[in-house]
């Protein structure tokens, strides 16, 4: 098949949805499919059999893209659905595919086409202005609740990547085809890291010998961070030569919890690196002998379950549904997100390895079982196998 991909992403970067959007181009290209992805100015060139990328034009005062909703996004969106409009005058294609909100002009463009529409929903949308604590405007709200079942209602097929989204679309939707496809984009195995990059993870960032606690991922509010700081000084008291090593951040966020930590008087003990390369990421988790998920609101699997449960090191992870729908009690220490049920599991695995073992060694099994890249393949064929058969969206 000939695909037209809108991502209204920062592609490539190594954050959420462009891994995720990495990951639907990965399957797609194995399958042997062409894709052009149209996709803002901002992002590194990613190079796939049957991939050609086209950028949005270059705007000099947009240099970062924050994650969440924002007005800049909104700007860039403009320019995305120009650029998208351009390629459907262009050329010929058998479906278009778009994710989030590009889903929204997606549906008006497909059928002004006469093409099928699959979207890609990472996230209920409006859920998002709330999560990311943009608006409680309840007018615009609504807006954007109109808007997101317009996308799905009008799709002849809908991808969702967790169980939460799919009992929402299937519930709202029932005549809606739909697929889940969990966000299981790996960039690397960390069975496979070396000796040597072992060793120089642990020298550049003074860890050798300590127990390593990670956290990897975004440092947003709803990633529960202050659960996982506030309890430092109880895992401290107990483990004095602990590490958390805290991978992401913007510069001012990184900023803010380095002061925290300089007033708990514990800020030798942490480790701030920012945001780094995937593979670097993939070492850390190697190197790790607790992983950290001290998320505190939201519904998404966070995307960084899936390595965590594919390196077979012990979790720790708050007792949510976001992590309950992957992660259960035989897999993971799942506690309450307050800080010392957090802190008192950490004590526990780093004190008993034997704990943290079978931990890891159930979920890696669970991994390998469920979350294989043979899975997504096969899910993905499911997903165009859809598309292949006709629906009754609603009008646009």
């Amino acid at each position: 098949m000939k695909i037209l991909m809108i991502a209204p992403q920062p592609f490539f970067q190594p954050r959420g949805t462009p891994f995720s959007v990495l990951g639907r181009l990965r399957a797609l290209s194995h399958l042997g499919h062409e894709v052009d992805l149209v996709t803002y100015h901002i992002g590194e060139n990613v190079e796939l059999p049957g991939l050609t990328i086209y950028r949005t034009p270059s705007v000099p005062f947009v240099r970062h893209i924050p994650i969440g909703p924002s007005i800049i996004k909104l700007l860039l969106d403009v320019l995305l659905l120009g650029k998208t409009m351009s390629l459907l005058l262009k050329k010929q294609y058998d479906m278009i595919h778009s994710h989030e909100e590009a889903s929204f002009f997606g549906i008006v463009l497909a059928r002004w086409f006469r093409l099928p529409h699959l979207y890609d929903m990472h996230s209920s949308l409006p859920q998002q202005l709330k999560n990311f604590d943009y608006t409680t405007f309840a007018p615009l709200i609504r807006l954007f609740e109109w808007l997101e079942n317009r996308a799905i209602g009008s799709s002849r097929a809908v991808i969702t990547i967790c169980p939460a989204l799919e009992a929402w679309v299937k519930h709202k939707f029932p005549t809606i085809p739909e697929i889940m496809i969990e966000n299981v984009v790996l960039e690397g195995n960390p069975d496979e890291v070396t000796d040597d990059e072992v060793e120089e993870f642990r020298t550049r960032y003074d860890v050798q010998g300590k127990p390593i606690i990670l956290y990897s991922g975004t440092f947003e509010p709803y990633q529960g961070l202050d659960v996982l700081i506030a309890g430092a000084d109880r895992v401290l008291e107990q483990i004095p030569n602990a590490v958390f090593v805290l991978m992401g951040g913007k510069s001012e966020q990184i900023a803010r919890y380095q002061e925290q930590v300089e007033r708990m008087g514990c800020r030798s003990s942490f480790r701030f690196t920012g945001m780094r390369p995937p593979r670097e990421v993939t070492v850390a988790i190697r190197c790790a002998d607790v992983l950290v998920s001290p998320r505190i609101s939201g519904t998404n699997t966070p995307l960084k379950i899936y390595a965590y449960l594919q390196s077979g090191k012990p979790i720790v992870a708050t007792n949510l549904f976001t992590h309950t729908q992957v992660l259960n009690a035989d897999v993971a220490m799942l506690v309450e997100p307050k800080s010392e049920a957090f802190a008192d599991a950490l004590i526990a695995i780093l004190k008993d390895p034997e704990l943290g073992q079978a931990l890891g060694k159930r979920a890696r099994h669970v991994f390998e079982s469920r979350f294989s890249f043979s899975q997504y393949l096969r899910k993905t064929e499911e997903a165009l196998q859809l598309m292949e058969t006709p629906s009754r969206p609603l009008s646009v």
